[in-house]
């Protein structure tokens, strides 16, 4: 997710990321980019713009850079992109996509982990849900942009999906990986967004009930379309308050999502000592809840099952 870009240049092609990995040192998590780009020209994002078309790392830079990080010591990998789910469409007729790109991460060796990080609805297969539901390693937590919960809204933003579609396929996944997170991202006060469009996105948010709401308010990009609708433009005011609303409703919802797992055991990759908590260790389980547990025992980068209180 990029939130903020300067300068804008039309690319018609571009060499793709330097082979290698930044080393994160301290952290359990290490990111691994394996797409750039994107093809789908949203009304009020630059990226396509300024990032080019969408591309695929290729699979076999792929797993060599994923079994550098594991042979480092680092559990989790996070495959990163800017269109994540378009992994492998432009390598060729019948070759990998996403799905079959996380089977092979998955026999790495020393690899306890692989989350995603932004998935587009539209980009999630029946293939990619049955692994979020069977595999021993992908976490269950998807990270999916709603941006709207209004078919205008999302019409005049060119996303392609609806409000029924998009809540349709959220269930879907649930049905099948009942444990799994759901996380978004919420675009407050695109132009001429009025109460009933709002009204529409909070009625979205609350029936699939996320872990987190990443909440951001419209500013206009130069260079889209969007940007040209500046006469629609919310007042600061209505913006304000319709992100504190969004802002309250997301904390429901993540704390009614946390509170389906109290006593429940899961296991836990551990990170850090809180700097919150003295004497609590600070990490993640599988589908994204954050963790604190009192423990004299070192417990970085460990993967541990714990009661959740």
């Amino acid at each position: 997710m990029l939130s903020a870009i300067k300068g804008v240049s039309l690319i018609i092609s571009k060499s793709f990321f330097p082979d290698g990995v930044t080393d994160f040192k301290g952290h359990t998590r290490a990111f691994l980019k394996v797409q750039d780009g994107c093809n789908n020209f949203c009304s009020y994002c630059k990226v396509p713009l300024v990032r080019g078309r969408s591309r695929s790392k290729p699979l076999e830079f792929v797993i060599r850079e994923a079994k550098n990080l594991a042979g480092k010591g680092f559990k989790e990998i996070v495959l990163t992109g800017i269109c994540l789910g378009a992994y492998g469409k432009d390598l060729g007729k019948g070759s990998i996509d996403l799905a079959s790109l996380i089977d092979e991460l998955e026999k790495i060796k020393g690899l306890l982990r692989i989350r995603l990080s932004s998935i587009e609805a539209g980009d999630i297969t029946e293939r990619l849900i049955s692994r979020i539901a069977k595999s021993g390693k992908l976490c269950p937590h998807l990270h999916i942009p709603i941006q709207s919960g209004d078919n205008d809204i999302l019409k005049k933003m060119k996303r392609k999906y609806t409000h029924e579609s998009y809540l349709a396929l959220i269930n879907k996944i649930k049905e099948k990986a009942p444990e799994v997170a759901i996380t978004t991202d919420c675009l407050v006060g695109f132009p001429g967004e009025n109460e009933n469009n709002f009204r529409n996105t909070l009625s979205l948010i609350k029936k699939i009930n996320p872990l987190r709401v990443h909440v951001f308010p419209y500013s206009p990009r130069q260079g889209t379309l969007a940007a040209s609708w500046f006469k629609m433009q919310l007042p600061k005011e209505i913006l304000n308050e319709r992100i504190k609303r969004l802002g309250l409703l997301a904390k429901g919802c993540r704390l009614r999502f946390q509170e389906k797992f109290k006593n429940k055991r899961l296991p836990v990759l551990f990170e850090s000592i809180s700097k919150e908590r003295g004497g609590y260790w600070e990490g993640y389980t599988g589908n994204y809840i954050k963790v604190y547990h009192k423990s004299k025992k070192p417990l970085k980068n460990q993967l541990v099952n714990i009661k959740l209180k």
